[in-house]
C-alpha cells in the first residue's frame, strides 16, 4: 500500500514538473535566429506560456556569453530528464569556447533584445522616475540664460542656482511631468521627470553656477531642474519570466496621453522593484468587468473581471514600473489591473 501511494505521489509530482513547461503545438524543432527577431517572438515559437523561457532555456557553459542570442544562432530542442530544453549553437561567425582558440567578443548590442527597442528607447534613456518631491524641489534649477535668454539650446551657457555635488560635472536638465499617487492608497509614488538635455559645469561663483548645455532635445527654460547624469547600464536582454512573488497593481498612466491602451503601447503601473518586480517580469491584464443594471432585481452588479492581455516590465523603479503591451485581446484601458500571469 505505502509503496502504491509513493508511486502515486512520484507519478503525481513528476506530472507537475512535466506541466511547468508547456510546448506550444506545432513548435520548431530547430530554429535559426534572423536580423528583428526578439526574445519573446522566439519564446512564443516554443512555449504556450512565453514567460517560462526561463525553465525552457538551457545555459551552454562552452559558448561565450551563453544567455546572449545572436542572428545566425541555432535553437534546438532537445530533452533533459524527460524535460524540454533548448540548447543554443552559435552561428559560424560566432565560435564556441570549445571550438575557437582565439574567442572574439561580440558587442551586446548585437544581440536580440527582449522586445523592439525601438517601442521603448525614449523610455529607457529619456526621464526618470524622482521619488518625492522634496527630492525634485530641492534640486538645482535654470536662473538665467546668457544674454537674458528666457529660452535656451545646446552650445549656450546658462545660471543655476542650487547646491551642485563636488567631482560632479556632468548634469542632466529635467522638466517636471506627471505626479503618482497610488489610486487605492493615495500614497506618493514619484514624479516623472522628462529629459531635456545635458550640461557641464564650468564655474562656480556664490550660490550660482554657470554651466554650458552641450545637449538639449528641446528648448532649456528657466526653472527647468539639474539632476547628476545617472550611471547605469541598460539592459535590453533580459528573460521573460514570472515575478518573483505576487503582484495585484493597476495600469495608472499611458505615458503618450490616451485612455485607450492597445498593442505596443507602454504603460506605468503602480508596482515597482520593492513589490518584486524587475525587467522581464511579464504580469497579465485584467480587463475591469464593468458595472450592470439588474433588471430583474434593480441592483447595480459588477461582472468578473476578464484576461485582457499581457505586458512585460520593462523598466523599474522603486514604486513604479514602464511596462509594454505584448498582447491583448480587448481594448484596454487606465484603472485595469494587472497581477502574475
Amino acid at each position: 500500500m505505502r509503496k502504491s501511494l509513493l508511486a502515486l505521489l512520484l507519478l503525481a509530482a513528476g506530472g507537475l514538473a512535466q506541466a511547468e513547461v508547456q510546448l506550444k503545438a506545432g513548435h520548431p524543432e530547430n530554429y535559426t535566429v534572423v536580423k528583428g527577431d526578439t526574445l519573446w517572438d522566439i519564446s512564443g515559437r516554443f512555449l504556450s506560456q512565453p514567460w517560462k523561457w526561463p525553465e525552457l532555456w538551457h545555459v551552454n557553459p562552452q559558448i561565450q556569453n551563453p544567455h546572449l542570442i545572436y542572428p545566425g544562432d541555432t535553437l534546438s530542442l532537445t530533452y533533459v530528464d524527460g524535460q524540454p530544453r533548448l540548447v543554443l549553437n552559435r552561428g559560424e561567425s560566432r565560435g564556441t569556447l570549445k571550438l575557437s582558440p582565439q574567442v572574439r567578443s561580440t558587442p551586446m548590442a548585437e544581440a536580440i533584445p527582449t522586445i523592439p527597442l525601438e517601442v521603448i528607447n525614449a523610455f529607457l534613456f529619456n526621464n526618470r522616475i524622482v521619488n518625492s518631491d522634496a527630492d525634485f524641489t530641492g534640486a538645482p534649477y535654470v536662473l538665467a540664460g546668457g544674454g537674458e535668454s528666457v529660452v535656451m539650446g545646446a552650445g549656450q551657457k546658462v545660471y543655476a542656482r542650487g547646491v551642485f555635488a563636488d567631482q560632479q560635472p556632468a548634469y542632466g536638465i529635467f522638466r517636471q511631468g506627471k505626479s503618482y499617487k497610488d489610486p487605492i492608497t493615495n500614497e506618493f509614488l514619484g514624479i516623472n521627470a522628462n529629459v531635456i538635455g545635458n550640461a557641464e559645469v564650468l564655474s562656480s561663483e556664490g550660490d550660482v553656477t554657470t554651466l554650458g548645455l552641450t545637449r538639449t532635445n528641446e528648448e532649456v527654460r528657466l526653472g527647468d531642474r539639474f539632476f547628476p547624469t545617472e550611471e547605469r547600464a541598460v539592459n535590453s536582454t533580459f528573460m521573460p519570466r514570472e515575478p518573483a512573488s505576487q503582484v495585484n497593481g493597476l495600469i495608472i498612466d499611458v505615458p503618450r496621453g490616451v485612455n485607450q491602451i492597445g498593442l505596443m503601447d507602454v504603460v506605468t503601473i503602480n508596482k515597482g522593484q520593492r513589490d518584486g518586480l524587475a525587467e522581464g517580469s511579464v504580469l497579465a491584464i485584467m480587463k475591469t468587468g464593468e458595472t450592470v443594471r439588474d433588471r430583474v432585481t434593480g441592483q447595480q452588479v459588477k461582472v468578473p473581471d476578464e484576461r485582457g492581455g499581457l505586458l512585460m516590465v520593462f523598466r523599474t523603479f522603486d514604486k513604479i514600473s514602464y511596462g509594454l503591451v505584448l498582447t491583448a485581446s480587448r481594448d484596454l484601458a487606465l484603472m485595469d489591473k494587472v497581477t502574475n500571469p
